[in-house]
This record gives structure tokens, C-alpha cells and sequence, in this order.
């Protein structure tokens, strides 16, 4: 049998990171889920938004 490798270690985002404050306002910097409602932000990947609660995706536009 093939030895197994160990897993890569997951980036975890705090979710501070998802707001930035900009001249005293407080601005946010993904999506939010459209059913979920706010609260939920959606995961940016290459080339979709995808909600990890839901499942719900959004597919972004080719060049």
C-alpha cells in the first residue's frame, strides 16, 4: 500500500476581514446570500460565488 501524504492545512478567513472601514464608514467587502439574507457571505472562487450554507452559486462572467 502507498503511503499517505498529509492533508494541506486550510487558510481560515476571520470574519473581520470581511468588512473594511473606509473614511467612518463601514463597508463589506463580499456578497451577501440572496437566500440566506445578511449575514451569510458568499466564498469567492476563481471563477464563482458560492454560499456555504445553502449551496446557492453564482457563476461569473468569461472573458
Amino acid at each position: 500500500m502507498a503511503d499517505k501524504q498529509p492533508k494541506p492545512k486550510q487558510i481560515r478567513v476571520a470574519k473581520k476581514d470581511y468588512f473594511k472601514v473606509e473614511g467612518g464608514k463601514l463597508t463589506r467587502s463580499r456578497k451577501h446570500c440572496p437566500k440566506c439574507g445578511p449575514g451569510v457571505f458568499m466564498a469567492e472562487h476563481a471563477n464563482r460565488s458560492s454560499c456555504g450554507k445553502c449551496g446557492y452559486t453564482e457563476f461569473k462572467k468569461g472573458k
